[in-house]
């Protein structure tokens, strides 16, 4: 589009968590006027540690935002693969991207607080609640619990995986339950029974259990997570300490001490959920992006990557493209294969000789779902 278009442009993102800020990001650096709507009154992410992959780092080198995402991370340079007892698996760098070759390791909080920092003053308003998505053609138009109506030449859809966006205009389909648990918390390095001694992300697996040590040493901490086989789908399980337990049986002692002195309040504990591919993402108004449009199981880490890629590429077919209409078609070509990839690989979880070596005569809940 041309610039003068791309600048008469009227954007609504719903949404300000990782997919929806990274396109805010992205967006704003074409010139269109954009706002963010979030229905919290403040911004926070719960949870633990992710990796920032090489490919998304240099999304954020482009958008000239490099330096101050890499402030808060610790940069990773591969990641291993072990047994519950601690034999190797697998040990590979991460996958470069140019000259980009680590993952940056970063507290979800640290990140997200640094992309609100780079987004431009008065863009995000809190407190909106989404109710209502009108697809109107050439335009859209959002209704808030607040009372608020907002009307855009383009609404983006960043709202989750329980997406507003998503369910009234695209897919009614619900959430699907994985058959796991994810406990995720944050402890000091010294905790760390001696398990963490640089910055490169460890995974321990057995009896379809996985347990991630993710090192943030940037801020003295680990991110120490569970993945756990559980019927249980209630989005946010109680879970005690002894259940906590029974899931590391077997495992390395130290990864046993490490659960045994968690603090359960300080532990985040959520059924695993994802979204069966959806089959279309976009009206000529309206465009789904993240969890909104492709949420996936964690087991590839590639979440919160994909919504940040999602943004670039949505700003890269907005530039390039005609028209609105034919920058949403040309979003969707570009990232849904992969995506959908993602989503299918993901439930896979394991390639089966690795199901075969780490889990003899049995597989994990996810493996083999279509």
């Amino acid at each position: 589009m041309q610039l003068s278009d791309l600048k008469n442009l009227k954007i609504a993102v719903v949404g300000a968590g990782y997919g929806g800020a990274a396109a805010a990001k992205a967006l704003s650096l074409l010139g269109a006027r954009v706002d963010v709507y979030e229905q919290a009154s403040g911004i926070r992410e719960v949870g633990a540690g992710i990796g920032l992959r090489p490919s998304t780092m240099n999304r954020f080198r482009e958008w000239g935002v490099f330096d101050e995402i890499a402030r808060a991370t610790s940069p990773s340079d591969y990641f291993e693969i072990l047994t519950a007892t601690g034999d190797p698996i697998m040990k590979e760098a991460w996958p470069a991207d140019g000259e980009q070759t680590q993952t940056h390791l970063v507290h979800r909080g640290d990140f997200i607080d640094a992309l609100m920092g780079v987004l431009p003053e008065g863009m995000v308003h809190l407190g909106h609640k989404l109710e209502r998505v009108e697809d109107r053609g050439d335009s859209a138009a959002l209704t808030f619990a607040n009372g608020a109506t907002v009307e855009a030449d383009l609404v983006v859809g960043a709202d989750g995986i329980k997406s507003v966006v998503r369910q009234q205009l695209f897919s009614r389909k619900p959430p699907v339950f994985a058959g796991e648990h994810a406990y995720r918390t944050v402890i000091s390095v010294d905790d760390a029974h001696g398990m963490v001694v640089d910055d490169n992300l460890r995974m321990y697996i057995g009896r379809g259990t996985k347990v991630y040590l993710l090192p943030l040493r940037h801020r003295g901490q680990v991110s120490f997570d569970i993945t756990a086989l559980n019927p249980d789908g209630t989005w946010a399980p109680q879970v005690t300490k002894e259940d906590l337990l029974r899931t590391v049986e077997g495992f390395d002692e130290r990864l046993v001490d490490i659960t045994r002195d968690l603090d359960m309040d300080a532990v985040n504990i959520r059924a695993v959920y994802d979204i069966d591919p959806v089959g279309t993402w976009h009206s000529d108004a309206v465009v789904l992006v993240g969890d909104a449009a492709h949420s996936m199981l964690h087991h590839q880490g590639q979440g919160a990557n994909s919504a940040i890629e999602d943004g670039g590429a949505l700003a890269d077919a907005l530039r390039e493209a005609g028209s609105v209409k034919e920058a949403l078609a040309l979003y969707q070509a570009t990232r849904k294969p992969v995506t959908d990839e993602l989503q299918r690989i993901s439930r896979q979880g394991w390639s089966e000789d690795e199901i075969n070596e780490v889990f003899p005569g049995q597989k994990p809940a996810t493996a083999g779902q279509e």
